[in-house]
């Protein structure tokens, strides 16, 4: 499970393109999005880095939640 906290990502329209800029790296992955708290949740067998990349190409800035 990857975390992300993604404070540019504000409505259901930024969560979609977050959504398909992940299924783009790992079709599999599941995703969990909280819009409010801002954050992403990631379960798949992509690389953090690879998933990150995808994110930040998609517009936005992911950064990892230890």
């Amino acid at each position: 499970m990857i975390e992300f906290k993604v404070d540019d990502m504000t409505c259901g329209h930024c969560a979609g393109v977050i959504t398909k800029a992940v299924a783009a790296v790992d079709a599999k992955a599941k995703v969990a999005i909280d819009i409010p708290n801002r954050t992403v949740r990631i379960d798949g067998s992509s690389r953090q880095q690879a998933i990150q990349d995808a994110i930040t190409e998609a517009g936005y800035t992911p950064v990892l939640v230890a």
